[in-house]
């Protein structure tokens, strides 16, 4: 079993940083890989980034990527998601997930484990 809370949320301007985080209890965290979902008022879950439950290997959607950049510290169970350049549509709720394998896959079906999401707020 593996509980996860998000951190680091809130509101900014457009071109403003976040970085959010994700705590993960549990012994095993080293073979979770984890990953990043968003999800804006009436819109469906879509995904942000992943990352490796080794750490080298990442993912990210198209929307974000040279922007958005993840990490994990294994050795303190959290992931990172540090947000740059944010854009009003990078609005939504992000939540962090988990599954138990060595690698970062993209669909939400295959990630068991949620957190209860943070919201980031962008304002132009």
């Amino acid at each position: 079993q593996v509980q996860l809370v998000e951190s680091g949320g809130g509101s900014v301007q457009a071109g403003g940083s976040l970085r959010l985080s994700c705590a993960a209890s549990g012994r095993t965290f080293s073979s979770y890989a984890m990953a990043w979902f968003r999800q804006a008022p009436g819109k469906e879950r879509e995904f942000v980034a992943a990352i490796s439950s080794t750490g080298d290997s990442r993912r990210y959607a198209d929307s974000v990527k040279g922007r958005f950049t993840m990490s994990r510290d294994n050795a303190k169970n959290t992931v990172y998601l540090q947000m740059n350049s944010l854009k009003p549509e990078d609005t939504a709720v992000y939540s962090c997930a988990a599954r138990r394998s060595v690698l970062a896959t993209t669909d939400s079906k295959n990630y068991y484990y949620w957190g209860q999401g943070t919201q980031v707020t962008v304002s132009s």
